[in-house]
C-alpha cells in the first residue's frame, strides 16, 4: 500500500521497513533506537501488544529525553490500518490530523485507525510542509530526517492496469507516471479506414528522468538543474530560480553550504564542484580509485557514475535511451 516515503532533512532518525514507518529523537540511548527499528518488522495481528511490551521498556532503555513516532501499517484484504506508538514531542497524523491514543506507560498507543492518502511521523504537528521540488524518496533503510511523510498509493482497483483484451476496439492504452501506473487515460478511437479497420496510434512516454540514488535510500529526480550542499537554499543558481535546492543530512560537517551542481542539457548531465572545502569527488561504475574535479568545470556524467560529496555517496542512474 505504501508508495512514496519523503524525509524531512534533519539529523534525527528515520526508517522505513516493509509496512512500519519510524521517527526517533534519541540521542544517547542506542538501545531504545534498536528496540523500535525492531518493531518495523512486526505486521498482524497482536502488533499491538508487542507495542504495548516496548512502550513498558521505554523508560529504562532511554538514557535521556526521548522523542518517537512509530507507525505499523496493514493493507491485508485492503483494511488499510494501521497501529502506533509515540511519546515525548513524536506524532503520528493520518491527512493532517493527529491520531488519537490511549496513554500505556508514558506513551501513547493507538490501534485500528484507518489510514488515509498521507501518513507522518515526526515532532507534532499536524503535517509535514516537504521542501518545494525536492522528493527524497526512501524505499527502505534508515536514514537522518527531522519526520517523514509517507504517500499511500491508490486503491487497487484504480491502479491495476487491465489486460489488452479488455480494451474496447480501436483504443490504445497509455502507461502512466514513473511512480507506479499513475492515471490510466484511454486515446480516443481513431476514425475507421477505408477497409473498415481502425489503426491504434501509441503515444510513447518521455524519456524517464534520471535520477541520483543516495546510498542511503534516498532518490532525487534530475528533472531540473539542482544544487546539492548543506544548506544550498542560498545559492545563486537557486535564488535565481534556475535551479532547486537538494539539501544533504550532514552530522560531520564535511560538506560545504552549495557543494556541487547537477545540471542538464537535453539529455546530458554534468556535475560542477562549487568550489567547496572537501572537493567533489566521482568515479565509474568499474572504478577503484575517485577522482577529484576541478571546481566550476563541468564534468559529463554517464549511467552508473558514483558521486561523493564529503561522507555521502550518490550513484547517477539514467535509463537507456
Amino acid at each position: 500500500m505504501p508508495d512514496r516515503c519523503e524525509v524531512l532533512p534533519g539529523d534525527s532518525v528515520v526508517a522505513r521497513r516493509g509496512g512500519g514507518l519510524l521517527w526517533v529523537d534519541a540521542p544517547g540511548s542506542p538501545a531504545l533506537v534498536a528496540a523500535l527499528h525492531a518493531c518495523l518488522g512486526v505486521a498482524g495481528p497482536g502488533a499491538d501488544r508487542v507495542l504495548a511490551a516496548v512502550a513498558g521498556q521505554v523508560t529504562r532503555l532511554a538514557d535521556g529525553p526521548a522523542s518517537f513516532a512509530l507507525v505499523l501499517a496493514d493493507s491485508t484484504g485492503g483494511s488499510g490500518t494501521g497501529v502506533a506508538l509515540w511519546s515525548g514531542k513524536g506524532q503520528p497524523a493520518v491527512d493532517g490530523v493527529p491520531v488519537s491514543g490511549s496513554a500505556v506507560d508514558g506513551c501513547t498507543l493507538a490501534a485500528g485507525f484507518s489510514l488515509g492518502q498521507t501518513l507522518y511521523v515526526g515532532p507534532g504537528q499536524p503535517a509535514a510542509a516537504m521542501p518545494p521540488g525536492v522528493a527524497l524518496d526512501l524505499v527502505e533503510g534508515t536514514v537522518p530526517g527531522s519526520g517523514a511523510l509517507l504517500q499511500l498509493a491508490a486503491a487497487a482497483s484504480s491502479s491495476v492496469v487491465p489486460p489488452a483484451t479488455s480494451l474496447p476496439s480501436g483504443e490504445s492504452f497509455t502507461a502512466g507516471s514513473d511512480a507506479g501506473f499513475g492515471s490510466s487515460g484511454r486515446i480516443p478511437s481513431q476514425p475507421t479506414g477505408q477497409g473498415g479497420e481502425q489503426t491504434a496510434f501509441w503515444r510513447p512516454e518521455p524519456p524517464a528522468a534520471p535520477v541520483l540514488r543516495f546510498d542511503d535510500g534516498l532518490v532525487v529526480t534530475v528533472d531540473e538543474d539542482l544544487v546539492l550542499g548543506r544548506r544550498p537554499d542560498g545559492h545563486d543558481l537557486v535564488t535565481g530560480g534556475t535551479a532547486r535546492p537538494v539539501p544533504i543530512a550532514d552530522t560531520q560537517n564535511v560538506l560545504s553550504s552549495a557543494h556541487a551542481a547537477i545540471q542538464r542539457s537535453g539529455r546530458e548531465v554534468s556535475l560542477t564542484d562549487l568550489g567547496s572545502l572537501n572537493g567533489t569527488h566521482v568515479a565509474g561504475p568499474e572504478a577503484t580509485e575517485w577522482t577529484q574535479l576541478e571546481p566550476g568545470v563541468p564534468h559529463p556524467l554517464a549511467d552508473g557514475d558514483r558521486l561523493l560529496l564529503g561522507w555521502t555517496v550518490i550513484t547517477f542512474e539514467q535509463a537507456a535511451e
